[in-house]
Order: structure tokens, then sequence, then C-alpha cells
């Protein structure tokens, strides 16, 4: 049955051991730890969280990989975007997983990369300090084009989805690339070079008001992840001291409801043909970063249903290869945003998503 449109989920491959994990974390960390010892930190508050089907899972087992693609495609998303980590003069990280994908060519399931270019520091990252773990860098055209010819395997891949016939490519900050159109043109001429169509590269963003920043540059689209419009900006001046309070007083998350959420997830701008959506099952960063995490409060399958069929009616009129939704995220557990059953709603929320584009 083809889907209403073109559902393409965030994949994390996080969940396996690297040295660098061992040095920071502890031998034999992956993020499930964080997951385990998560703990409910106000009435109501649901974690920790217990994966069912797909259990505390390991991404250097095929078998694994073959369960989530089955599970995705069965349940109306079209491919994973894997989450790309290039650092500079070579430096990867976490990308074993996909190598593997690629390398083996399996499982048989459409995906495409969105290359995570920022410094591991700070809160997002765990940390309660403002240490950096691994510094992104940009050295230039020789790593550039290095690069490049990394990736060039994948993109070569049938499997690979495409807009226009070109490779998807998303850059998660844009701007913080310092010189991006050198990037872009660079990368432009090489896939000309090497028998593809060019590639259709995609700004991530999480503010409206950077995409004209953005499109002054050579991006094809923008990917519009509206998670904390709400919280940035839409705020009573009473909610914003309260939050204050909380966070740096009473050490207690910021707890938002997602039915109230969800009304500041969409917009006006992603009807553009260029401007894709975002779709957000739930989120909880206390996982990770304990008390002075986002929690966003009593998802239900039920309004993530409803939340996926306004994102819908946003992209009905595209063109079918730009009907593209991304949906944040398939498993990315220690924030509380996964699309993988659990104890508690088990395949509900996949189906709420099957229901919607199928």
């Amino acid at each position: 049955m083809k889907a209403k449109a073109r559902v393409i989920a965030f994949y994390l491959p996080q969940f396996h051991p690297i040295p660098e994990n061992d040095d920071w974390w502890g031998k034999g960390f992956t993020e499930w730890r964080n997951v385990g010892k998560a703990k409910s930190l106000f009435k109501g508050h649901y974690q920790p969280r217990v994966p069912a089907d797909l259990g505390y899972y390991d991404l250097r087992v095929p078998e694994t990989r073959e369960a989530q693609a089955e599970m995705a495609k069965e349940y109306g998303i079209e491919g994973f975007c894997y989450w790309h980590y290039w650092f500079g003069h070579g430096k990867r990280l976490i990308e074993r997983p996909f190598n593997e994908v690629v390398n083996l060519g399996e499982p048989d399931f459409p995906f495409c990369l969105a290359w995570a270019n920022e410094t591991w520091k700070g809160f997002a990252h765990g940390m309660t300090n403002r240490n950096v773990l691994i510094e992104q860098l940009y050295p230039g055209i020789e790593d550039y084009e290095a690069h490049f010819y990394e990736v060039l395997p994948a993109f070569k891949d049938k499997r690979y989805l495409t807009v226009d016939r070109k490779p998807i490519f998303m850059i998660y900050k844009p701007l913080s690339h310092p010189d991006l159109n050198q990037f872009i043109n660079l990368w432009q001429k090489l896939a000309l070079e090497n028998g593809l169509a060019g590639i259709y590269f995609v700004a991530h963003t999480s503010f409206v008001e950077e995409i004209p920043e953005i499109l002054k540059y050579k991006i094809d689209a923008v990917n519009l992840n509206r998670i904390f419009s709400y919280v940035h900006s839409n705020r009573s001046f009473s909610r914003k001291v309260s939050d204050k309070m909380k966070k740096h007083i009473l050490r207690m998350p910021l707890v938002y409801h997602y039915k109230k959420m969800t009304k500041y997830f969409l917009g006006k701008e992603e009807l553009q043909e260029n401007i894709f959506p975002t779709i957000l099952p739930n989120w909880d960063h206390s996982p990770r970063s304990g008390r002075e995490g986002v929690v966003f409060h009593n998802s239900t399958p039920e309004l993530f249903e409803k939340h996926v069929s306004d994102a819908l009616k946003l992209v009905t009129a595209k063109s079918e290869d730009k009907k593209i939704i991304f949906l944040k995220s398939w498993n990315e557990w220690a924030e509380g945003n996964y699309m993988e059953p659990d104890l508690k709603y088990g395949m509900d929320y996949l189906k709420a998503l099957q229901k919607v584009v199928k």
C-alpha cells in the first residue's frame, strides 16, 4: 500500500560500545545505561522506560537492524536517516552500524544521512559542565573532499533516499559551517564527477527565523523542527519566572504538556515545497540530564495520531518527491523520543502512524 507521505525517521546508531565512550563514561557504556537508571521525578512521570519487542539491543547485531527495518517498513516509515558524525581530519564516531548496513547490503530498507556537525559538550550530551568531549572542526577543502569520498559508497547504494534523483544529505547545523557554500559547491562537483545527479542538501533548524538566512546558501530544502518553539517564545512571563525557579532553585525538570506543545510543532511555513515538517512522538531528556531535563508530559498514541494527521495536511499538495515528513526519532531512548515499542504502549505509536500515513 502506497504511503501518503515520505516519512523518514532519524536513527541514532549509538547503541554499541566504542573506546571513546568507555573513556568518557565507563567501560561498556551505551545510552542504555542512562535509560536503565532513569527515575520518576514527579507524580505521573513516565520513567523508567523499558524496551519491549527489540529489548536492550546492540546495533552490532545484524538481526537487530533487520528487525528494526521490518518494523519501520510495516508501519509506514519509508526509511531511516542515520545520524552521521564527521569531526574533521577523518575523525568519525559510532559509524559501525551504518557502515555494516552499506557493506553487507542489509537490511533492504532505504536510508540517508544527517551530518550531526556539532561539538560534543554540555547539557545536550549529558554533561553538567562545559567541558568538550570532542570538537567539531572544519579543516578545509582536503577534508571536505575526504568526507565526500567516505560517504560516496552510501550515495551510490540503490537503497539511498533521493529527491530529483539526488541523494539526500542533511546538515544539522548549517549556520555553524564557516565555508558552507564552498563545501556544497565542492560536493556538487564531486557528485557529478562520480556519476551522481548531484546532492540534495537539506538544512536542519529549530528556528523559523533562521530559514531566510539558511536559504541564502546553496541549500535545496530545510527541515524545520519546532520542538522547543513554545519553550522559547510563547510562554507567559509568569511561566518563564516559574521555569527558572524550578530549574535553578528547586532543581526540577521543566515539564510541559504534550497536548499543548503539539499546537506549536507545525506552522504555515511547512506548506512551502522546500520546507519539510517534523513530527515528534514525545520528549523527555531526564534519563540523560536528570533533574535539569525537559519533559513533554502525558503524550499518548491518540495525541500523536492527531499530530501526524496535521503534518500530513501540510504536505498533501506537494510534488510526490517532496512529500517528506521527518520523524524525530526512531530510537533516541535517552531523550524519551522513540517509536520502538516499550512495555507501556507496545506498538501503539507505530499503529497511530500507520493509521494516518498508509
